[in-house]
């Protein structure tokens, strides 16, 4: 494929149109599994892209976030919102500062230096929000699968993985648990039809009750939605079902890139044959479900997340001071029409 010649096409014509694109955009790529390096035939051109935040948005009365456009699958962020993203290490934005560099299909010196930056965004935020979104994954995979197809101590670690991704999220909105805690573990089942069980101890003080029940709430949601059978959670066809369980490896090996090697790598070339077994079905079974290996690749990935969770040297949370500096170095060329 000539990349050069993808945003020559009349349906890219909104890119220099659009008056939030033009000129703003500093930084346009693919993304999915071009991006990645898993694409096929028939695979999908995605792309996603920065774009400066008007002189109007920063120091006027509009605010603007992002431009859509489904036709082409084009997502294009505002400098602001991928900042915030990329402070959370979210990882359909973090993946935009790692790309080949071919898969870059436009690219000035202002998203240059967004790329540059990189190391301002990373931190053991990325703990979490990649083991966050792997856990949706896997969570994908056992809704679509017959729940029967699995052991129940197998579904129970699951269960158990989901609620503790859940709880950083939970405490950021709800109060920390400035006295005392709740410990969540799997031990042997008092339930007589299970073999393993979560159980927690907890042990809280003048907590607010409202936090409490929202928390709880959320955690009876988590459980119910593996409980849960219907509509819904129908099997899916192959080729869904063996996407999802290859964005959940490669989630990982990115996950463990950042944290070990506090880099971004988006083209996983190392790791390329592998990926594009698990998409092809190398590790479905006839019945749709999956082969004992492919739960011993994702076990043997989270060990490896854990480990480079506890010995990365990245900062707890980015920071904030330098990340404002070049924010405001960046806006202060909007305002002063630098640009």
């Amino acid at each position: 494929m000539d990349l050069t010649r993808i945003l020559k096409g009349e349906e890219y014509q909104f890119l220099q149109t659009e008056e939030h694109l033009g000129k703003y955009i500093i930084l346009l790529g693919l993304a999915g599994s071009y991006a990645y390096g898993t694409n096929g035939e028939g695979s999908d051109i995605d792309i996603r892209g920065v774009a400066l935040n008007r002189k109007s948005d920063l120091i006027g009365l509009t605010d603007y976030e992002q431009y859509t456009d489904s036709q082409t699958d084009t997502v294009v962020f505002t400098f602001r919102k991928i900042v915030r993203l990329l402070l959370s290490c979210n990882p359909n934005t973090v993946e935009l500062l790692g790309l080949k560099a071919e898969h870059y299909l436009y690219l000035n010196d202002l998203g240059q230096s967004l790329i540059d930056n990189t190391g301002l965004f990373l931190s053991k935020r990325a703990i979490q929000s990649f083991g966050g979104y792997a856990d949706a994954q896997l969570r994908r995979l056992q809704n679509a699968l017959a729940r029967d197809s699995y052991p129940q101590s197998e579904k129970e670690q699951h269960i158990y993985r989901s609620i503790q991704n859940a709880m950083h999220s939970i405490l950021t909105r709800y109060g920390k648990f400035e006295e005392g805690e709740i410990r969540l573990y799997i031990d042997q089942a008092v339930h007589p039809d299970f073999d393993t069980e979560i159980f927690m101890d907890v042990n809280l003080s003048h907590y607010p009750l409202r936090d409490y029940k929202n928390i709880w709430n959320e955690m009876n949601h988590i459980v119910k939605d593996y409980d849960k059978i219907g509509k819904r959670n129908r099997k899916k066809d192959d080729n869904h079902l063996n996407k999802h369980a290859m964005h959940l490896v490669r989630l990982f090996m990115m996950a463990i890139d950042i944290l070990e090697k506090e880099k971004v790598c988006t083209y996983r070339e190392a790791e390329h044959d592998l990926l594009l077994q698990i998409r092809r079905g190398a590790y479905q079974k006839e019945d749709g479900t999956f082969r004992e290996e492919f739960y011993e690749i994702v076990n043997e990935y989270e060990k490896k997340l854990d480990y480079a969770a506890k010995h990365t040297e990245l900062p707890e949370e980015p920071d904030l001071v330098k990340v404002q500096e070049y924010v405001m170095a960046v806006n202060q060329k909007v305002v002063r029409d630098e640009i």
